[in-house]
């Protein structure tokens, strides 16, 4: 039975990590392939050895750091009580993590995750404390990288340390709901929530599991009906209870209501029961949607009376998007919603694993990211951003059949490479609302159709008759294009294209669709799953698309948690990271980097204030100011024209003309000031070489506020460039020298004795009206800030990226935290777009980090908000993939 191939080599590769993870050190590839021959041997497993060998060696590894806690040290808290109570048997945490050793995952790394789970635990309080108490705090992922695996975790340890009431927060929809509550009864309850087949399921596979209760099911959220049903009450539980419920404001008014009549006492206040809140996706709320159920300011508000229902109670919110509107916008939330949720007490920066598939490689890393990433230019002819739901839809775009090859060759190389029994997906998001994603629908079930034939007649023939069909000429040109060091040749892939329809199915997911992406209904079977899903919101948030492989997403949101959500991508690739595409519009591309350079960077904060010994409250403080705050305030305000004054931070930061004059006379007239100050050294007794231009050390502050003072920015980024200055001048009485560093390509017409820099090639620069947007808003090049530094310096940035992650190589804020004073870059940029004789002359100013109460008022200019936001945007009430 195929049920048992899957099985068999699931079970036998766990035994192989396990058998690995015994090693005194990392074995290579040689020594656990031939492990891997000895086990099958004694286990009697004819199964595929590649990708047994393939996943156990990701396996041996993969590492995961400690991450970074920030907490309130003024508190009256011992986080070190875990510690000393002896009196706690850890049941359901060690079930847990034997079952996700049954999963694959390392040794070590659930070492790691009970290491951090227990941290986290410290951070709540002892629920054996006496008294009236609650715990605030906040849990920051990465998309698509284990958060649940975490809470989990900490789920298991919170029970077993006595915390008899979890609800369990799992976004707002349905089908996530659904999967949460599947992963929460594998991995806590042990038993499946299935009315139809309540079977014993992951932990509860372990003999005399103390099942915990459950007040929900696979396929009912709370409800009082649901409640009264198990018989339930809570004082009357001797064991942990878990609810799994959406943040609706039905949904939890119905909890709020049965608390409050069944259980509580005469005073209204449940007293003997500890109760945890994990909130997931915890900035969902904040959301600006006028849709009533998922109002932020109401859900919020029952949020708060369910705690209040507690005289002990701890909240934690997961997120992966740092900027979570918890701090950034508190317009979203009455006063009293956002003191009570703030996450006063703690917040935990998770470190990924090592294998972890994240925003860096795909927006930052340069090799990478052009492996990876394919811009789409042609969907707006077909499917344009502001398209209404009766548009008729003639066509897909070319850009999306060709990603569709792109996924059919992928799963081809992965079935080569031994992933046969591996889910393989693609996800396509191109519209909000329900019918034009069915429209969608048909169109690629119709090409799927088309392909699926073209290969049966052709897989097994010559390439003298395959390649008269036009469909086999554009397979081997995609694989040509696209996968050609994959390791296989035509002649490979073209054998191989024929199974890759065995088991793919096109689904459309939202909240109106009837059809579940139901990876573990497959595996029942003894299948993996080749999806293609097309959706809208309902594939943004939260949902596991297992073996995504190809992305295809053209969608114009700026809302930072709406976005970063939307990367379904993330994630681990093991055996195929080569082969993930990911095809989203320019701007998109542009503003998924720059946020990804902001999230990395707020981390990288956070681990300094530690360092610092600063409280929430001070970070909160700081992300309020940070420059991003002004575009995501102006995101839901500016609608309506006004006009926004915040307060900003540029500690830590760096501020580039991005927008750029497409007017010659000014950038003539600019390159000008650049010889001029040249010439004079900006002050300085002499230049220092860096091998890539020169550096003027220590530079009075005066004379930079005098050169870009005078150097003429495009007129949107005007105001961007006076609140540099105002900056600038802010910590003049910290800092009375910078550096600068005239940036120069030798090989691109420089000539120091006329005082000119060489450009730096800037194609992917695109025109707007009459600026020059630079690509992923970036004018340097990645590391440009090291130069000048010295190696002490040098080495004391690599050291700084290794305290979080010993494989991270240092950037540019690492570099700019040991420069330890202002810098200014300029640099002339040419070719910039599609102008091959242009020269631009522009600048960066970066601030050294750890001013955080330095701020400074900025009124945004709206022209230049809008040009960041692209124009029109979408906004979360025009989607229909909400729940009813």
């Amino acid at each position: 039975m195929n049920f048992n191939k899957v099985e068999s080599q699931k079970n036998f590769t766990s035994a192989l990590i396990s058998a690995l993870s015994l090693l005194p050190e990392t074995p290579t590839r040689e020594e656990v392939g031939e492990r891997a021959k000895q086990l099958a041997a004694a286990f009697s497993y004819d199964g595929p050895l590649e990708t047994v060998i393939e996943d156990a060696l990701i396996a041996v590894d993969s590492r995961m750091g400690a991450g970074v806690s920030l907490v309130d040290v003024e508190a009256d808290h011992d986080d070190e009580w875990v510690y000393k109570r002896d009196d706690i048997t850890w049941t359901y945490s060690d079930a847990y993590e034997e079952y996700l050793k049954k999963e694959q995952m390392h040794p070590t790394v659930v070492r790691s995750l009970s290491d951090v789970g227990t941290k986290i635990l410290g951070h709540l309080q002892d629920p054996i404390s006496e008294g009236k108490w609650d715990r605030r705090g906040l849990v920051i992922g990465h998309v698509q990288s284990g958060k649940t695996a975490n809470y989990m975790g900490v789920i298991a340890k919170a029970a077993d340390a006595g915390y008899k009431f979890i609800i369990v927060i799992a976004g707002i929809h349905n089908n996530l709901r659904k999967q949460t509550q599947e992963r929460i009864d594998e991995g806590f309850v042990g038993r499946s929530s299935d009315p139809e087949d309540r079977k014993r399921v992951g932990v509860g596979l372990t003999p005399d599991y103390p099942h915990p209760a459950t007040l929900t099911n696979i396929n009912d959220d709370f409800s009082k009906k649901t409640a009264n049903q198990s018989g339930w009450k809570i004082n009357d539980l001797n064991k942990p209870t878990v609810l799994v419920i959406k943040k609706n404001v039905s949904t939890l008014k119905a909890l709020h209501v049965w608390l409050k009549e069944m259980n509580a006492q005469a005073d209204g206040v449940i007293g003997d029961v500890p109760m945890l809140m994990i909130d997931d996706e915890a900035d969902n709320a904040s959301i600006n949607t006028n849709k009533p159920e998922l109002d932020p300011t109401k859900t919020n508000a029952m949020l708060r009376k369910i705690l209040g229902l507690f005289a002990k109670s701890c909240y934690v919110g997961y997120t992966a998007t740092p900027f979570a509107n918890i701090f950034i916008n508190p317009d979203s939330y009455d006063e009293e919603a956002y003191e009570e949720l703030f996450p006063r007490d703690f917040i935990v920066s998770l470190d990924a694993p090592n294998t972890y598939f994240g925003p860096d490689k795909v927006f930052l890393d340069d090799i990478s990211s052009a492996r990876t990433v394919r811009p789409i230019w042609d969907c707006e002819e077909y499917l344009p951003f502001s398209h209404k739901k009766d548009d008729l839809v003639p066509e897909l775009p070319p850009s999306l059949y060709e990603a569709i090859d792109q996924f059919i060759v992928a799963k081809a190389i992965r079935n080569l490479r031994g992933q046969v029994n591996k889910h393989c997906s693609m996800m396509i998001n191109v519209s909000r609302f329900v019918a034009t994603q069915n429209t969608v629908r048909n169109f690629v079930s119709l090409y799927q159709k088309k392909v699926r034939e073209a290969v049966k007649a052709n897989y097994a023939m010559p390439d003298s008759v395959s390649q008269k069909n036009e469909v086999m000429i554009s397979l081997k040109a995609c694989l040509d294009k696209e996968f050609s060091d994959c390791g296989f040749t035509w002649s490979d892939i073209k054998v191989a294209l024929n199974d890759v329809f065995d088991n793919l199915r096109i689904f459309v997911v939202n909240s109106k669709s009837d059809e579940a992406l139901d990876y573990k209904k497959y595996e029942r079977d003894g299948n993996s799953l080749t999806a293609i899903a097309i959706g809208g919101l309902s594939l943004s948030r939260g949902l596991t698309i297992e073996g995504l492989t190809v992305s295809y997403m053209y969608r114009n949101t700026r809302m930072y948690d709406t976005l970063m959500q939307m990367g379904r991508w993330f994630g681990y690739r093991p055996g195929f990271e080569d082969v993930c595409r990911v095809h989203l519009s320019p701007d998109s591309i542009n503003w998924y980097g720059h946020i990804a350079e902001a999230s990395e960077e707020l981390r990288q904060q956070i681990k300094r204030m530690r360092r610092d010994r600063m409280s929430p409250k001070q970070f909160g403080l700081y992300v309020k100011a940070h420059p991003d705050r002004l575009l995501i305030t102006a995101a839901n305000k500016m609608r309506a024209g006004e006009k926004i004054t915040v307060n900003q931070n540029f500690s830590g930061k760096i501020v580039e003309s991005s927008l750029l004059p497409t007017d010659s006379k000014v950038n003539k007239e600019n390159e000008a000031l650049i010889a001029e100050y040249w010439k004079k050294k900006f002050g300085c007794d002499a230049l220092e070489e860096t091998g890539k231009g020169w550096l003027a050390r220590n530079a009075k502050i005066s004379e930079i506020e005098e050169f870009l003072t005078k150097f003429r920015s495009h007129p949107d980024f005007a105001d961007r460039k006076a609140a540099a200055l105002s900056y600038l001048r802010a910590l003049s009485d910290k800092y009375d020298a910078g550096d600068v560093l005239l940036i120069s390509v030798s090989s691109n017409g420089e000539d120091a004795d006329n005082h000119t820099l060489g450009t730096q090639e800037r194609n992917s620069a695109r025109r707007d009206g009459d600026a020059w947007r630079t690509s992923k808003d970036r004018v340097a090049s990645r590391g440009d800030e090291k130069l000048g530094l010295s190696t002490a310096q040098r080495d004391e940035a690599a050291a700084l990226a290794k305290e979080l992650d010993k494989d991270k190589r240092p950037s540019d804020f690492h570099f700019r935290s040991v420069r330890k004073k202002p810098l200014l870059m300029l640099h002339v940029l040419g070719p910039v777009g599609n102008d091959t004789n242009a020269r631009v002359p522009a600048f960066g100013l970066s601030f050294p980090d750890g001013h955080y109460q330095t701020e400074v008022e900025v009124v945004a200019n709206q022209v230049w908000i809008e040009r960041m936001q692209g124009g029109s945007f979408d906004t979360p009430d025009e989607e229909e993939d909400y729940d009813e």
